[in-house]
């Protein structure tokens, strides 16, 4: 425990005696100074036990004494000690009352106890209780490494709890609070997710300290990871600031988390290779060779009804005209997909491609539902919608994720298709996500609007366009009401207000101009869109 006033007033060796103050003597003593100046305060930092003989003091006059304990007390002087039978046979009055009247400390010094008896008390009462709390944080690094090589990481944060006396919480890559201790501090942690997750912005190793929720307590946060972007994060909660072995404590307990966070990671990065593997089999029609390959590493996954992600990013013009392109995005979906089925139970394969990264999550699942909250987010930033969006910052990076259809092992290959199917419709739409079952279920006219498309249509109707420029006839309005009537010639001839033999009369015209049969379907497929194409704009 640190030296207090009473500690030194107990010291057998000083024979101190208490002449005021006597109900703050369990102020805690950071040194013991002396000075006979008049102002000493200028040199004092907070917590010290002033000791004088009032050498240079008019310790008679009451005003004078006011002013000057005043002082000590506004300039956090703990106590103050004052050597009888120097300058003075006792304590002046005048000092004495002050004193009291300021609940200031004073300690009577008798002549044959030096200053300097008193510093060494201070000074080895001091190193002792440093001593005990070195001593005491070797003990709790031991018994943090013990839980954690038996416990794992809920051993280690009770451990942590109780070497604190109050309360400590881990947290995943996305924020999301994945162990506690005690128990209850569960909700209390949760309320920390926004602070954490501003947090992880920062590079690691990164701290800081925050009101717990409704000033309930001091929480200090460290960020876990050696990487660029921490992994993970920890929270201390206590109802005061830390001593020395406490923090010895949170320093251990960061460095074993960090330590199995990166034992982790390696963990982490050979899965993901057999989940290459495993990814690649399937895709190549061979899902019993997948199946023997991963075992029982994604349980039931490969058996069940699966949907897969493909995502993929770009960035925005001025980071991408600074050649800044990285895989923070990707990075968060993935982080997002684990998360989510660590914390439901569920198994997912994520395999990082290069630029891309490919989930293979169960249909319905709370990964798949993650990834898509995700996106829908990424979108809301993008497009600045709702109250709550984030601003989107000017070098943020895009993320556009395609989604598959429900498909089993043997469908995988067509699945993997279908979702960067919807991936080239999500980049040319300007979209973050879109799902393959959307497409079916809308129109193909959105997808006309492709540059390519347009230049195709241009040219295999510019003939016509140039003909009816002329003034010579309407082709590409009576092309248009011809085909949208299914070659019905009184039906489309209505629609015109021509007589049918001068649509047909025109129908040749075209045939004539293209040199193409309008009796083939594909010819009629494709001027029909290229009309639908060229209207679309």
């Amino acid at each position: 425990m640190p030296l207090t006033l009473a500690s030194l007033v107990h010291h057998s060796a000083l024979k101190l005696t208490v002449r005021a103050g006597e109900d703050r003597l369990d102020a805690p003593v950071r040194w013991a100074h002396a000075s006979e100046l008049a102002d000493p305060v200028p040199y004092m930092e907070g917590g010290e036990l002033l000791l004088i003989t009032a050498l240079k003091l008019d310790a008679e006059d009451p005003a004078a004494m006011h002013r000057y304990v005043k002082r000590l007390v506004a300039a956090g002087v703990v106590g103050l000690g004052f050597a009888v039978g120097v300058h003075y046979e006792d304590i002046p009055d005048a000092l004495v009352d002050a004193a009291r009247e300021e609940g200031l400390p004073l300690l009577e010094v008798p002549r044959r106890t030096p200053f300097l008896a008193i510093s060494k008390a201070v000074s080895a009462a001091i190193a002792a209780d440093q001593y005990r709390a070195v001593t005491a944080g070797f003990a709790a690094q031991r018994e943090l490494t013990k839980q954690a090589l038996t416990d794992g990481p809920e051993g280690l944060l009770a451990a942590l709890a109780s070497q604190v006396d109050g309360w400590a919480a881990l947290y995943d890559a996305s924020g999301t609070v994945v162990a506690t201790a005690p128990e209850w501090a569960g909700r209390r942690a949760a309320r920390l997710t926004a602070e954490v997750q501003r947090l992880r912005e920062r590079p690691a190793p990164a701290s800081c300290v925050v009101a717990g929720p409704e000033n309930e307590d001091r929480v200090e946060l460290h960020s876990l990871g050696t990487g660029r972007r921490p992994r993970s994060a920890l929270a201390v909660g206590t109802a005061a600031a830390l001593g020395t072995a406490e923090r010895y404590a949170v320093h251990s307990a960061v460095a074993l988390l960090t330590l199995t966070t990166e034992r982790s990671r390696s963990l982490h990065a050979a899965e993901q290779r057999i989940g290459a593997a495993v990814l690649r089999m399937l895709l190549a029609g061979e899902p019993d060779h997948a199946r023997a390959v991963a075992g029982d590493l994604y349980g039931n996954l490969l058996d069940a009804p699966f949907r897969i992600i493909v995502a993929e990013t770009g960035t925005t013009p001025a980071a991408r005209d600074r050649g800044e392109v990285n895989g923070d995005a990707l990075g968060a979906l993935a982080e997002v997909a684990e998360s989510a089925a660590a914390r439901s139970g569920e198994a997912v394969l994520v395999v990082p491609e290069g630029e891309r990264l490919v989930v293979l999550a169960a249909d319905g699942g709370t990964a798949a539902a993650a990834c898509c909250d995700h996106a829908a987010a990424r979108e809301a930033v993008r497009t600045g919608a709702g109250a709550h969006a984030p601003r989107a910052g000017a070098d943020e990076e895009e993320l556009v994720v395609g989604l598959s259809a429900p498909a089993g092992p043997i469908a995988a290959s067509a699945a993997y298709k279908q979702a960067e199917q919807a991936l080239s419709v999500a980049r040319r739409r300007g979209r973050v996500l879109v799902e393959h079952e959307q497409m079916a279920a809308g129109s193909v006219l959105p997808l006309l609007a492709d540059d390519a498309v347009r230049a195709f249509a241009d040219g295999l109707l510019r003939a016509l366009h140039e003909h009816d420029a002329t003034g010579r006839g309407d082709l590409v309005a009576s092309l248009r009401a011809w085909l949208s009537r299914h070659g019905q010639w009184d039906a489309a001839a209505a629609d015109l207000g021509v007589h049918r033999h001068t649509l047909r009369y025109r129908m040749r015209r075209v045939e004539e101009i293209l040199g193409r049969s309008l009796d083939d379907p594909d010819v009629r497929m494709e001027l029909w869109l290229a009309l639908k194409a060229t209207s679309a704009e």
